[in-house]
């Protein structure tokens, strides 16, 4: 008999999610089984967890979930034998969103008119899914804990639920009554509907799965069986059950490993990124099981976080059953699996990228922002360098449009020992950057950094195969002189002795006129193209770098450089006419304001152009008017 009942409204941010749901979510509706089973696989695993820890918890009760159907009533019933659950823990599962930010995630994804049929139970929301094909839904449960009460939860999805005490004759587990809504009893009111929806989605769960009298997943846990007795297929089905993914994986790691640990292993590399939104960052690891018993979700010790792209299952047979969550990530045993497991990774890349440079092309684009982090594994530098891919400024079939080290090393010139890079917005920008022209004389290849993370990769790797990285701007001149010049540039007379002496007059009174904008004004031994380029002083950290430094500090000044001009420019050249007629003509000030910060904004340093701007009009207006004398004069 009923003893008490409370009434408690949902929070806003619940009402809001059950809206979207029942109004514009899923596509698939059919996804509510698949999620209530996965709820009532999860308090099976818990109870069992319980069971092993303490062994006088265990009863008669089989772990099974069973599913039934009343067509008379209109219901679906879903019911489990596992861990049950408290007052505060059914207010805690079925009263709020499990997952902080689930709700505006949904919201997006509607708003994006995406369906999150393959997305949803990843986000802590899954039991709402009920509410696509329900009009009420009653839910009846009773804890293992000695002296618990059992409970009744009831909600219509609206505006909030109902908790009533009562009495059950099960001593532990769920059971979801669905009072399924008209639009919906057609398709999921019969035994043969919910068989094939099992089939399709909880083929794998590991405790059995009855409806009517009939087990339904059969299957045995895949990554224990031999791997010439598995077809590819199956690989695909169970890939799509693990991740809610709807591609086939991009490849498949199925091994075996006896010594220093023994355990089996079912990895996968998926063939885009999951985390579509970029708000999952934490919804990562391997499921850890102890002789086909799942231990732990996710975890996180078992891979490093810059292969937290694969997923996949760890069956170990040394760890005992009991083992606490906690302890796991001290335990030896994880640390000895996680080492093979890495290697076992890394090098199934490298054959990927060996055998197959179209597969790790596309491996590459949809991972490789989260397998540059990689630079911080020392253990496995050797091994993960060896994958890096990177653009380059050699463009030919042979490339095909990212380059490793070891391919830089094949092409490098003779007596070369230094992998040059630079980093650069884009190709294009690449074409202007001032620090890259003498490669590009010299033919010497140089490879483009696009993301932030590259610099740091370089940083930390600092050579390869005894080739020194090096950043272009800091490329010593005496090493590149030692190269022939390939694409040779018409060069003006080379200047007298007077000139020669104006010019350096000239260096003197642009830094006159930038004063502390700059450390130095200097001529260049290097630039062809460009007037001029900016380098750092010291010659320690890349542009790029210090940029990155100064935004984590948040520090939005303007470094001073020292600013190198290329005497042989002919903008330099007329400027040196207009300084040998009148050293103190306003134009040399203009121009060389302009020349700094032009440089600047190559550099990505300058954030006001409206000076440059104003510069760029004022010297176009006075180019016109000599423009228009020349012409009248003529």
């Amino acid at each position: 008999m009923a003893e008490t009942t409370e009434k408690i409204e949902f929070k806003a941010e619940i009402s809001q999610l059950l809206d979207i749901l029942v109004h514009s979510l899923y596509t698939n509706r059919e996804i509510f089984v698949r999620e209530l089973v996965s709820n009532a696989s999860d308090a099976l695993d818990k109870m069992r967890f319980e069971v092993t820890r303490n062994p006088d918890l265990a009863d008669d009760t089989e772990p099974e979930i069973k599913l039934s159907v009343d067509e008379e009533a209109k219901t679906i019933t879903i019911s489990d034998t596992g861990i049950g659950m408290t007052r505060d823990e059914v207010v805690s599962n079925l009263g709020t969103i499990a997952h902080s930010g689930s709700a505006e995630f949904v919201k997006l994804a509607a708003e994006k008119s995406e369906s999150l049929d393959s997305l949803i139970g990843r986000f802590g929301v899954g039991f709402y899914s009920v509410y696509m094909v329900a009009d009420k839904v009653k839910v009846t449960t009773k804890s293992y804990q000695d002296g618990a009460k059992a409970l009744i939860w009831e909600s219509d999805g609206k505006t909030g639920y109902e908790i009533t005490e009562t009495e059950v004759d099960f001593a532990h587990g769920t059971s979801i009554e669905i009072f399924v809504n008209e639009e919906n009893t057609s398709r999921f009111l019969s035994e043969s509907a919910l068989k094939d929806i099992i089939k399709r989605h909880s083929n794998f769960v590991s405790f059995p799965i009855v409806v009517g009298d009939e087990r339904v997943n059969t299957v045995t846990a895949l990554w224990r069986e031999p791997k010439f007795q598995i077809k590819q297929e199956q690989y695909e089905e169970f890939y799509k059950f693990l991740t809610y993914d709807s591609d086939a994986p991009i490849d498949t790691l199925h091994f075996s490993v006896d010594a220093p640990v023994q355990f089996n292993s079912l990895l996968f590399i998926p063939k885009k990124d999951l985390d579509i939104f970029g708000m999952d960052r934490e919804n990562w690891g391997l499921d850890l099981y102890v002789r086909r018993v799942l231990i732990e979700r996710q975890n996180k010790n078992l891979l490093p976080q810059y292969l937290s792209f694969v997923k996949g299952v760890v069956d170990t047979e040394d760890l005992p059953l009991n083992i606490s969550r906690e302890t796991l990530q001290d335990n030896l045993l994880i640390g000895k699996i996680s080492t093979t497991l890495t290697k076992q990774v890394l090098g199934q890349l490298e054959k990927m990228a060996k055998d197959d440079t179209e597969k790790y092309a596309e491996f590459w684009a949809a991972h490789s922002k989260i397998f540059k982090a990689g630079y911080t594994d020392f253990l496995n530098k050797d091994l993960w360098s060896k994958l890096l891919r990177f653009e380059s400024s050699v463009e030919s079939e042979e490339t095909k449009g990212l380059v490793s080290f070891e391919e830089y090393i094949e092409r490098a010139k003779d007596d070369q020992k230094e992998i040059y890079y630079a980093y650069v917005a884009s190709r294009e920008a690449a074409k202007l950057n001032p620090h890259l022209e003498i490669f590009r004389h010299k033919g010497i290849e140089v490879l483009y950094l696009y993301e932030p993370i590259d610099e740091f990769v370089m940083e930390t790797l600092g050579e390869f195969n005894e080739f020194k990285l090096v950043a272009a701007e800091h490329a010593n001149t005496e090493t590149l002189d030692k190269f022939e010049t390939i694409e040779k540039e018409d060069e003006p007379e080379p200047l007298n002795e007077e000139q020669t002496h104006d010019m350096e007059e000239l260096v003197k009174k642009m830094k006159e006129i930038l004063g502390d904008k700059v450390v130095e004004v200097k001529m260049s031994n290097r630039l062809s193209d460009s007037p001029c380029r900016l380098v750092n002083p010291d010659g320690g950290m890349t542009s790029s770098m210090e940029k990155i430094m100064r935004a984590m500090n948040k520090d939005n000044s303007i470094p001073p450089k020292t600013m190198e001009i290329n005497g042989k420019h002919p903008l330099l050249r007329s400027l040196l006419n207009v300084f040998e007629k009148n050293p103190d003509d306003d134009f040399i000030a203009l121009s060389t304001r302009q020349l700094h910060e032009s440089a600047l904004l190559l550099e990505g340093y300058l954030d006001d152009p409206h000076a440059l701007v104003g510069r760029i009009q004022d010297l176009l207006t006075r180019a016109g008017g000599w423009y228009s004398e020349l012409e009248n004069k003529n």
